[in-house]
């Protein structure tokens, strides 16, 4: 993990973590290595979610960019996803986008994205690493009609829109849908995406008012949306996270339908229909078991990259798949993103559902989803790094591994986007798994976790 980037950007508590001032050092940072690598004056789109604090890291990151000559395309609120989507548009540069995803709403981010749509990968985030924080060369500081311009377009989400529409193979006619916005970034782009495609569709949580992002809703709460869904008598849900480039389900009977299994059900759409490259499907490390039995059921391949959709994207590149994702609900389906996408992932399993005839809970009977417990252990960056040496927590691990044998899996990790450590038990029964983390997790927390 670099010094200030994690798994998903540079990420931290707005205006003291991450500053003002950080955000310039970035937005100049990156701006540098485009004036240097293009030898003419950037462009580069940036966007944001809903937090309070957007407002203020769009302005100081734009500044930066537009401090070394590069000019700047600000399209305010929009999705992860349609950052990437809209740097083609525009052919530009690189693009950014300020969020904090999945986090509390006093938290934001920095993701940067290359020319071609892609997370940067981790040489040029050292390289952005080198200059912010050791000024490892000097940046340049035109003057005159040589400073950058910023530039505002509020039209370009319908591109994104259209794109996703275009994605589909059929319309949704015939579904009701409940849509979980996360007073995020969907809120500007699901009722008409969802609508337009056919769906009846009820809108929740789509009224922002800059803390209220992921405030017990969402993806990270879709308990509610569960509730609602059957009452309600719809057919499924769909939950977003803040910045849209996750989405949960839940079955018209209000079980939750996960990443690892939207992928399922879409993996065995895919082979049918001859669209599986490679007849394979890439995951993380925290891929539920239950997943990897699946594949082995269907005679569909299964390749486990380290916890990041940067990461499960750069293998499908790599051997050219096209499906691979997260548990948590990022999935990318490469024939149209480059980047995990929520609503473009709940465009295709909507598609499959309607085209299908059949119940949600249905398709998700194809895998069987092992008992998993997860803890989250809050530590502080120093015990992220303690934890790797700590002699206890290593036998605590061997220990558990042994209890779990071939049934069952530990799996503990720091998280790449918040201050935690995450200790994650498979087993056959929830009692093993439940009393297996917890036996971890107590050893972790009294070496090196922040007592309250």
């Amino acid at each position: 993990m670099g010094r200030l980037f994690g798994t998903d950007g540079v990420r931290g508590i707005a205006n003291t973590e991450l500053t003002c001032t950080r955000a310039l050092e970035i937005g100049r940072a990156v701006g540098t290595i485009l004036v240097e690598s293009h030898k003419k004056r950037p462009l580069v789109v940036v966007g944001s979610d809903t937090r309070t604090s957007s407002d203020m890291l769009i302005n100081a990151v734009s500044a930066g960019l537009c401090s070394v000559g590069a000019n700047v395309v600000n399209l305010g609120v929009v999705s992860t996803p349609a950052v990437a989507i809209i740097i083609g548009k525009y052919k530009a540069d690189a693009g950014i986008m300020i969020s904090a995803s999945h986090n509390p709403s006093e938290f934001n981010g920095i993701k940067v994205f290359s020319a071609d749509g892609f997370k940067l990968p981790d040489m040029l985030e050292e390289r952005v690493e080198d200059i912010v924080l050791e000024g490892d060369r000097a940046t340049a500081r035109p003057i005159g009609g040589d400073v950058g311009k910023i530039s505002y377009d509020r039209e370009s989400i319908n591109d994104y829109i259209a794109h996703i529409k275009s994605s589909v193979l059929n319309d949704l006619k015939g579904l009701r849908v409940a849509i979980d916005c996360a007073n995020g970034s969907a809120s500007v782009t699901a009722r008409k995406l969802f609508s337009e495609l056919g769906a009846e569709i009820i809108v929740m949580n789509d009224c922002p008012n800059g803390t209220n992002i992921n405030d017990n809703c969402g993806s990270t709460h879709i308990e509610n949306l569960a509730e609602f869904v059957v009452k309600n008598g719809f057919d499924c849900g769909i939950a977003f996270d803040g910045d849209a480039d996750r989405c949960l389900c839940v079955d018209e009977k209000g079980n939750v339908v996960d990443g690892d299994m939207i992928m399922a059900i879409c993996a065995l759409d895919m082979k049918k229909r001859g669209k599986l490259n490679h007849n394979t499907v890439v995951g993380t490390i925290m891929t539920n078991l239950g997943f990897k039995k699946f594949c082995e059921a269907n005679d569909i391949g299964f390749i486990a990259t380290k916890v990041g959709d940067r990461y499960v994207l750069e293998e499908m590149l790599l051997q050219g798949y096209s499906l691979g994702g997260e548990q948590s609900g990022h999935v990318i389906f490469r024939e149209f993103a480059t980047t995990g996408d929520g609503q473009l992932t709940a465009a295709q399993l909507l598609s499959l559902l309607a085209r299908s005839g059949k119940k949600l809970s249905e398709l998700a009977d194809v895998m069987t989803r092992y008992p998993q417990t997860i803890i989250n252990l809050k530590v502080t960056n120093e015990g992220k790094l303690l934890f790797y040496s700590d002699t206890d927590i290593k036998a605590a691990m061997d220990n558990a591994t042994k209890t779990l044998g071939d049934t069952g899996r530990l799996v503990v990790r720091p998280s790449g986007t918040e201050p935690l450590i995450r200790v994650m038990v498979e087993a056959l029964d929830d009692n093993l798994a439940n009393s297996v983390a917890q036996s971890v997790a107590d050893v972790i927390y009294n070496k090196i976790g922040l007592k309250k």
